[in-house]
């Protein structure tokens, strides 16, 4: 199973999701055939499973995905996975205007103890939760509280130097992931131009995995929208296909900036075709 699960993550990480579509649900399936055997390893198959909700806007089948996710942790005494289902159902509860909620699961998450004896992985999940936490601060408008807790998961980042991979489908930690976060937050925070400089600032080949290269485009190409710059959001939608078209097709966040661009001024060859590519216009 944990091979499997193993290969599942890569076709995460590569934003291949047609063929995570097909062997996720076979990878759960096997894992409760197996009884409480794997429990640990199930967890982590609803934790990647909980990822893929989010992205592709399911916010029920992904709560209830990020729930056994907890259980089964706890069942199988993995505090990483505890703390990992901890910060997805704060994304889950921020998506869901329940800010309060969020920054609660997140902020205590990162305060467990557990996390501070795990050694580097601990760290970064602790990292990541603070991440969370400042992204939840942001869509309160609150940037300076926005940029205090990224500037504390920075530091984390820059005392464990390089990528910290975390297990599975968490994308790894770093200072170029932190930077990736900063470019959303700040734009949630009503500060697209900020959120340009700090893109401006990150290479996106420095970001550990294709997902992780494709979600820069798409927040670069959202901060720009928000700014109304019109021509270099479309370009940076098409760089975002050109690194993983699957990514780019599939998430609801994007179509709508698809549509926001179709119904707001002059249309494209480039645009319509991404748009038709994308299922967002089909005539």
């Amino acid at each position: 199973m944990a091979d499997e699960l193993g290969r599942a993550v890569a076709h995460f990480n590569a934003s291949r999701y047609d063929s995570l579509a097909v062997r996720l649900p076979r990878l759960i399936r096997a894992g409760h055939h197996a009884g409480t055997d794997h429990p640990a390893v199930l967890a982590r198959c609803y934790l990647l499973a909980t990822r893929a909700l989010i992205k592709l806007d399911e916010p029920q089948l992904g709560w209830m995905a990020a729930d056994r996710a907890r259980q089964l942790a706890l069942a199988g005494g993995a505090p990483l996975d505890v703390a990992e289902a901890a910060r997805q159902q704060a994304v889950l509860a921020r998506q869901a205007g329940r800010h309060g909620q969020s920054l609660t699961l997140a902020l205590a998450a990162a305060g467990d103890p557990a996390l501070r004896e795990a050694g580097s992985r601990g760290a970064a999940q602790r990292g990541l939760l603070l991440q969370c936490a400042a992204y939840t601060v942001a869509h309160q408008r609150d940037q300076e509280g926005m940029r205090r807790l990224t500037k504390e998961a920075a530091a984390i980042a820059d005392e464990l130097g390089g990528v910290t991979h975390l297990r599975d489908a968490a994308g790894g930690f770093s200072p170029a992931t932190v930077q990736l976060h900063l470019i959303s937050a700040e734009y949630k925070a009503g500060d697209p131009s900020a959120a340009i400089a700090a893109a401006d600032a990150l290479h996106p080949l420095m970001l550990p995995t294709v997902e992780r290269r494709a979600r820069y485009y798409t927040d670069k190409a959202t901060a720009y929208a928000q700014w109304g710059r019109r021509e270099e959001c479309i370009g940076a939608l098409l760089e975002a296909e050109r690194c993983a078209a699957e990514e780019t097709h599939a998430r609801p966040a994007v179509k709508a900036v698809l549509n926001g661009l179709l119904v707001s001024g002059r249309t494209t060859p480039e645009l319509r075709g991404l748009a038709a590519r994308a299922g967002v216009l089909t005539s």
